[in-house]
């Protein structure tokens, strides 16, 4: 079959990882096509967040959430500050509002310990009332290196760097199969109407909620290898209300998720989420807020901001986050396949890249740029 463009390195997915993924590749020198089925790069999962740069706190020991939190929310505060993108260090307290929460945080500071994350106290008393005077808790885990980021302006300085590097990027360019080829795969993509084909040595498929059709549709890839499917819906509400703290709050974390926080944006309002609505993988992705939750929510932030009315709070937006795990009974860390997973050769598959995605997108990249079966 003849080819209409031929490149090393195919990407599928323009979200904050598939951005850094290519934004490495083409640092290192390899011909890159990024292609995004959508109109606009990072507009499911990278674009629907808090846009929080965690720290690394919660994840187990050796995880790959814990190796490449830590290293990337360091490198995405030297990436924003180099580029001008905004981003607020302002800090986060973990609050426990009552004395078996405090055994929790003391957990957790444990966990955070042994991720090397910096500067961890526990924090209680006068202290804690220094920190933030209107805050309800009995004592509270503070992290320093937590902040926030202006998303979509960090995803377009990495398309920058990629694209100054060399990179192409094809948007509204949906991926419909791939077959091996004369030692190559040609992989037949549909860009605004019209078919195109690819010809790539190598295939990353960073595709978000949408990376098991893409594997299902890669020859070679067993289908028994394709992990099951699941989504986490999480709702967000504002508030016109100035909040009067000046660090991010979180609760103790439960339920497979962190709980409803109170985070600030990068000019200092408040929004609050997300809950966690589990589905399975077959519902639509329904990205609208229920205004009956929030009763839910209110009940949850007044906890830590007494002051907050439920008549305070107004509907935001949703983010649905991709799962291999069904209710979050189980840690899920980022998975990464390659051949001796799934058995075909050149091709990386990422799966269940939730959060800290957005945080690990930096050093997510530089992994998977560096794993033996790319072969780059």
């Amino acid at each position: 079959m003849s080819v209409d463009f031929e490149t090393d390195l195919l990407v599928i997915g323009a979200g904050a990882v598939g951005l850094a993924i290519t934004r490495a590749a083409a640092l290192k020198g390899h011909d890159v096509l990024l292609i995004e089925a959508n109109d606009q790069i990072g507009q499911e999962t990278s674009a629907r967040n808090s846009e929080v740069i965690h720290a690394g706190i919660y994840y187990p020991k050796g995880s790959l959430k814990a190796q490449l939190c830590v290293k990337g929310a360091l490198a995405m505060y030297d990436f924003c500050a180099q580029r001008g993108v905004t981003t607020q260090n302002y800090g986060k307290l973990i609050v426990a509002t009552d004395q078996e929460q405090v055994a929790k945080l003391e957990a957790l500071k444990a966990k955070g310990d042994d991720n090397e994350v910096p500067g961890l106290e526990m924090v209680s008393g006068k202290a804690l009332e220094e920190k933030e005077p209107y805050l309800k808790a009995e004592a509270a885990l503070y992290s320093p290196l937590t902040g926030v980021v202006d998303s979509q302006s960090y995803m377009l300085a990495l398309l920058g760097d990629a694209e100054n590097a060399g990179a192409t990027a094809a948007l509204q360019s949906q991926f419909i199969k791939a077959s091996m080829q004369g030692g190559r795969y040609v992989v037949q993509i549909s860009s605004m109407g019209e078919e195109t084909t690819i010809g790539a040595r190598r295939i990353i498929n960073s595709a978000g909620h949408g990376a098991h059709e893409v594997s299902q549709h890669i020859e070679g890839v067993r289908r028994d290898s394709i992990p099951p499917r699941y989504m986490a819906k999480g709702q967000y509400f504002t508030t016109s209300k100035k909040p009067p703290f000046s660090h991010l709050i979180y609760p103790v974390p439960s339920d497979g998720g962190l709980g409803i926080h109170l985070t600030l944006d990068t000019g200092g309002s408040a929004r609050f989420g997300p809950d966690i609505i589990w589905m399975n993988g077959d519902e639509a992705m329904d990205y609208s807020v229920n205004p009956a939750d929030r009763k839910k929510f209110h009940q949850l932030i007044s906890g830590y901001w007494p002051d907050l009315a439920e008549d305070d709070l107004v509907p935001a937006w949703a983010g649905i986050r991709p799962k291999i795990v069904p209710d979050g009974s189980q840690f899920q860390d980022f998975t990464i396949h390659g051949a001796e997973t799934h058995g075909a050769d050149g091709v990386i598959a990422l799966f269940g890249i939730d959060s800290p995605g957005l945080t690990s997108s930096l050093a997510l990249g530089e992994y998977v740029m560096g794993l033996e079966a790319l072969d780059l």
